[in-house]
Protein backbone atom coordinates (compact mmCIF):
# COMPACT_ATOMS: atom_id res chain seq x y z
CA UNK A 1 0.00 0.00 0.00
CA UNK A 2 2.39 2.94 0.87
CA UNK A 3 4.66 1.32 -2.46
CA UNK A 4 1.46 2.15 -4.69
CA UNK A 5 0.82 5.67 -2.95
CA UNK A 6 4.34 6.55 -3.53
CA UNK A 7 4.43 5.12 -7.24
CA UNK A 8 1.07 7.50 -7.37
CA UNK A 9 2.93 10.95 -6.09
CA UNK A 10 5.82 10.31 -8.60
CA UNK A 11 3.06 9.86 -11.26
CA UNK A 12 3.51 6.78 -12.36
CA UNK A 13 -0.35 5.26 -13.59
CA UNK A 14 -1.59 8.83 -13.85
CA UNK A 15 -3.22 10.70 -16.09
CA UNK A 16 -1.81 11.22 -20.12
CA UNK A 17 -2.53 14.11 -22.58
CA UNK A 18 -2.16 14.05 -26.25
CA UNK A 19 -2.58 17.30 -28.66
CA UNK A 20 -3.87 17.11 -32.16
CA UNK A 21 -3.08 20.25 -34.77
CA UNK A 22 -5.79 20.37 -37.09
CA UNK A 23 -3.12 22.04 -39.16
CA UNK A 24 0.87 22.61 -38.29
CA UNK A 25 1.21 25.02 -39.99
CA UNK A 26 0.79 29.41 -40.27
CA UNK A 27 2.13 32.58 -39.76
CA UNK A 28 2.35 35.47 -37.49
CA UNK A 29 -1.06 36.51 -36.70
CA UNK A 30 -2.95 33.68 -37.76
CA UNK A 31 -4.84 31.01 -35.14
CA UNK A 32 -4.22 27.32 -34.72
CA UNK A 33 -6.68 25.26 -33.59
CA UNK A 34 -6.26 21.64 -32.19
CA UNK A 35 -7.84 19.17 -29.92
CA UNK A 36 -6.39 17.84 -26.43
CA UNK A 37 -6.98 14.58 -25.38
CA UNK A 38 -6.72 13.50 -21.53
CA UNK A 39 -6.66 9.90 -20.58
CA UNK A 40 -7.22 9.26 -17.02
CA UNK A 41 -4.77 6.67 -15.57
CA UNK A 42 -5.09 4.05 -12.76
CA UNK A 43 -6.50 5.83 -9.84
CA UNK A 44 -8.80 9.43 -9.67
CA UNK A 45 -6.47 12.23 -10.26
CA UNK A 46 -6.59 16.10 -8.89
CA UNK A 47 -6.08 17.73 -11.89
CA UNK A 48 -4.70 21.62 -10.99
CA UNK A 49 -5.37 23.12 -14.52
CA UNK A 50 -4.74 22.52 -18.28
CA UNK A 51 -2.70 24.87 -20.49
CA UNK A 52 -1.54 24.94 -24.00
CA UNK A 53 1.21 27.62 -24.90
CA UNK A 54 4.37 28.04 -27.62
CA UNK A 55 7.43 27.75 -26.29
CA UNK A 56 10.82 28.47 -28.72
CA UNK A 57 14.34 27.71 -27.82
CA UNK A 58 16.19 30.86 -26.76
CA UNK A 59 19.83 31.73 -25.92
CA UNK A 60 20.52 34.12 -22.67
CA UNK A 61 23.81 35.52 -22.01
CA UNK A 62 24.11 35.60 -17.87
CA UNK A 63 27.49 37.68 -17.34
CA UNK A 64 30.48 35.82 -18.87
CA UNK A 65 28.28 32.65 -19.94
CA UNK A 66 25.80 31.76 -22.05
CA UNK A 67 22.89 29.04 -22.08
CA UNK A 68 20.00 27.85 -24.10
CA UNK A 69 16.48 27.47 -22.79
CA UNK A 70 12.54 26.76 -23.86
CA UNK A 71 10.94 29.89 -23.42
CA UNK A 72 6.89 29.53 -22.96
CA UNK A 73 4.69 32.80 -23.82
CA UNK A 74 1.76 32.93 -25.32
CA UNK A 75 0.00 30.38 -23.15
CA UNK A 76 -3.90 29.90 -22.80
CA UNK A 77 -5.43 27.68 -19.75
CA UNK A 78 -8.37 25.37 -20.89
CA UNK A 79 -9.21 24.41 -17.82
CA UNK A 80 -9.26 25.09 -13.72
CA UNK A 81 -8.94 22.86 -11.31
CA UNK A 82 -11.03 19.58 -11.85
CA UNK A 83 -11.29 15.88 -10.61
CA UNK A 84 -10.47 13.39 -13.53
CA UNK A 85 -11.78 10.12 -12.83
CA UNK A 86 -10.28 6.99 -13.29
CA UNK A 87 -9.68 5.58 -16.93
CA UNK A 88 -11.73 8.38 -17.84
CA UNK A 89 -11.65 10.61 -21.66
CA UNK A 90 -11.71 13.65 -22.17
CA UNK A 91 -11.37 16.17 -25.40
CA UNK A 92 -10.73 19.80 -25.37
CA UNK A 93 -10.78 21.63 -27.98
CA UNK A 94 -8.70 24.73 -28.61
CA UNK A 95 -7.51 27.92 -30.28
CA UNK A 96 -4.34 30.32 -30.23
CA UNK A 97 -3.57 33.03 -31.43
CA UNK A 98 0.17 33.10 -33.04
CA UNK A 99 1.95 36.29 -32.00
CA UNK A 100 2.81 38.52 -34.82
CA UNK A 101 6.79 38.28 -33.49
CA UNK A 102 6.98 35.11 -33.50
CA UNK A 103 9.88 32.99 -34.69
CA UNK A 104 10.00 32.13 -38.19
CA UNK A 105 10.76 28.22 -38.65
CA UNK A 106 10.68 28.33 -42.63
CA UNK A 107 12.41 30.14 -45.20
CA UNK A 108 12.27 30.21 -49.14
CA UNK A 109 10.17 27.30 -48.70
CA UNK A 110 12.71 25.36 -46.20
CA UNK A 111 12.89 24.66 -42.80
CA UNK A 112 15.31 27.34 -41.12
CA UNK A 113 17.35 25.60 -39.52
CA UNK A 114 18.33 27.20 -35.79
CA UNK A 115 14.56 28.02 -34.48
CA UNK A 116 11.72 25.65 -33.24
CA UNK A 117 8.22 26.35 -32.12
CA UNK A 118 5.77 23.92 -30.53
CA UNK A 119 2.67 23.88 -28.99
CA UNK A 120 3.37 22.58 -25.44
CA UNK A 121 0.56 21.37 -23.46
CA UNK A 122 0.78 20.91 -19.71
CA UNK A 123 -1.73 19.05 -17.39
CA UNK A 124 -0.52 19.75 -13.87
CA UNK A 125 -1.79 17.13 -11.15
CA UNK A 126 -1.50 17.34 -7.71
CA UNK A 127 1.21 16.21 -5.82
CA UNK A 128 2.08 14.60 -8.88
CA UNK A 129 4.79 14.80 -12.28
CA UNK A 130 2.96 17.03 -15.07
CA UNK A 131 1.88 15.43 -17.57
CA UNK A 132 3.30 17.50 -20.70
CA UNK A 133 3.10 16.82 -24.59
CA UNK A 134 4.83 19.07 -27.15
CA UNK A 135 4.17 19.58 -31.33
CA UNK A 136 6.26 21.11 -33.44
CA UNK A 137 4.50 23.61 -35.94
CA UNK A 138 5.87 25.69 -38.74
CA UNK A 139 5.51 29.37 -38.69
CA UNK A 140 5.93 30.66 -42.26
CA UNK A 141 6.95 34.15 -42.82
CA UNK A 142 4.04 36.78 -43.58
CA UNK A 143 4.23 38.02 -47.11
CA UNK A 144 5.81 41.28 -46.09
CA UNK A 145 8.97 39.18 -44.80
CA UNK A 146 8.80 36.51 -47.84
CA UNK A 147 9.67 40.00 -49.73
CA UNK A 148 11.93 41.09 -48.02
CA UNK A 149 13.96 38.07 -47.44
CA UNK A 150 13.86 37.70 -51.37
CA UNK A 151 15.23 41.05 -51.77
CA UNK A 152 18.41 40.01 -49.54
CA UNK A 153 18.75 36.85 -51.26
CA UNK A 154 18.66 39.18 -54.88
CA UNK A 155 21.10 41.28 -53.34
CA UNK A 156 23.77 38.14 -52.66
CA UNK A 157 23.51 37.83 -49.00
CA UNK A 158 23.35 33.96 -48.07
CA UNK A 159 21.53 32.08 -45.45
CA UNK A 160 23.82 31.19 -42.23
CA UNK A 161 22.04 30.28 -39.39
CA UNK A 162 19.64 31.46 -37.44
CA UNK A 163 18.51 31.79 -33.30
CA UNK A 164 16.43 33.22 -31.13
CA UNK A 165 18.17 35.69 -27.77
CA UNK A 166 16.63 36.47 -25.18
CA UNK A 167 16.65 40.29 -24.66
CA UNK A 168 14.94 43.41 -26.29
CA UNK A 169 15.51 45.87 -28.88
CA UNK A 170 16.16 49.10 -27.79
CA UNK A 171 13.95 51.87 -29.47
CA UNK A 172 11.62 49.50 -31.09
CA UNK A 173 8.07 48.59 -29.68
CA UNK A 174 8.68 44.55 -28.81
CA UNK A 175 6.08 42.54 -26.89
CA UNK A 176 7.66 39.17 -26.80
CA UNK A 177 11.12 38.61 -24.15
CA UNK A 178 13.03 37.82 -27.16
CA UNK A 179 13.47 38.49 -30.68
CA UNK A 180 15.17 36.25 -34.22
CA UNK A 181 17.91 36.72 -36.17
CA UNK A 182 18.45 35.35 -38.98
CA UNK A 183 22.17 35.64 -40.53
CA UNK A 184 23.47 35.76 -43.59
CA UNK A 185 26.78 35.69 -45.23
CA UNK A 186 27.66 38.60 -47.47
CA UNK A 187 28.28 39.02 -51.03
CA UNK A 188 30.98 40.03 -52.67
CA UNK A 189 30.75 43.59 -52.49
CA UNK A 190 30.40 43.96 -48.82
CA UNK A 191 33.02 40.77 -48.06
CA UNK A 192 35.80 43.09 -47.31
CA UNK A 193 33.72 44.98 -44.67
CA UNK A 194 30.81 42.87 -43.49
CA UNK A 195 30.94 39.64 -41.41
CA UNK A 196 27.78 38.83 -41.56
CA UNK A 197 24.39 40.79 -41.01
CA UNK A 198 21.83 39.48 -39.02
CA UNK A 199 18.17 40.69 -39.78
CA UNK A 200 15.18 40.67 -36.88
CA UNK A 201 11.49 41.49 -37.87
CA UNK A 202 8.83 42.83 -35.27
CA UNK A 203 6.03 42.89 -36.90
CA UNK A 204 2.56 43.91 -36.07
CA UNK A 205 -0.86 44.13 -37.68
CA UNK A 206 0.35 46.10 -39.87
CA UNK A 207 3.69 46.93 -40.34
CA UNK A 208 6.71 45.62 -39.13
CA UNK A 209 10.09 47.02 -38.06
CA UNK A 210 13.45 45.22 -40.21
CA UNK A 211 16.42 45.71 -37.39
CA UNK A 212 19.51 45.32 -39.36
CA UNK A 213 22.63 44.51 -37.61
CA UNK A 214 26.10 44.76 -39.62
CA UNK A 215 29.29 42.68 -37.96
CA UNK A 216 32.25 44.37 -38.62
CA UNK A 217 35.43 42.75 -40.17
CA UNK A 218 37.85 43.02 -37.28
CA UNK A 219 41.02 44.34 -38.68
CA UNK A 220 44.68 44.59 -37.77
CA UNK A 221 44.39 47.84 -35.84
CA UNK A 222 40.83 47.67 -35.09
CA UNK A 223 38.43 46.01 -33.34
CA UNK A 224 35.09 44.18 -35.03
CA UNK A 225 31.99 46.53 -33.96
CA UNK A 226 28.16 46.13 -34.74
CA UNK A 227 26.47 48.98 -36.80
CA UNK A 228 22.94 49.06 -36.64
CA UNK A 229 20.00 50.41 -38.72
CA UNK A 230 16.37 49.83 -38.63
CA UNK A 231 13.33 50.39 -41.28
CA UNK A 232 9.94 50.82 -41.24
CA UNK A 233 7.68 48.09 -43.87
CA UNK A 234 4.04 48.85 -44.55
CA UNK A 235 2.46 45.86 -45.39
CA UNK A 236 -0.69 48.21 -47.74
CA UNK A 237 2.39 49.04 -49.65
CA UNK A 238 5.29 46.67 -49.49
CA UNK A 239 4.36 45.52 -52.94
CA UNK A 240 4.74 48.58 -54.44
CA UNK A 241 8.26 49.50 -52.90
CA UNK A 242 12.12 48.10 -54.45
CA UNK A 243 12.94 46.75 -51.99
CA UNK A 244 16.37 45.81 -53.43
CA UNK A 245 17.46 49.49 -53.71
CA UNK A 246 16.24 50.84 -50.73
CA UNK A 247 18.14 47.72 -48.35
CA UNK A 248 21.20 48.20 -50.60
CA UNK A 249 20.47 52.13 -49.60
CA UNK A 250 20.18 51.41 -45.84
CA UNK A 251 23.22 49.03 -45.70
CA UNK A 252 25.83 51.47 -47.24
CA UNK A 253 23.77 54.21 -45.26
CA UNK A 254 24.66 52.61 -42.33
CA UNK A 255 28.03 51.79 -43.09
CA UNK A 256 29.08 55.21 -43.65
CA UNK A 257 28.09 56.06 -40.39
CA UNK A 258 29.77 53.47 -38.68
CA UNK A 259 33.18 54.03 -41.10
CA UNK A 260 32.18 50.35 -42.87
CA UNK A 261 34.19 51.04 -46.72
CA UNK A 262 33.72 48.58 -48.70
Amino acid sequence: MVFKKLLKALGVGGPSVETVLHNPNTRPGETITGEVHIMGGEHDSDIKYLSVALKSRVEVESGDSEYTTDMEYAKVRLTENFMLPKGARHTLPFSMQIPWEAPLTHMYGHPLHGTTVGVATELEVARAVDATDLDPIAVHPLPAQERILAAFGNIGFQFRSADCERGRIWGVNQQLPFYQEIEFYPPPRYINGIKELEVTFVAGPSSMEVVLELSKRRGLLTEGHDAFASFTVDYATCANVDWEQQITQYLDQAARRRGLFF
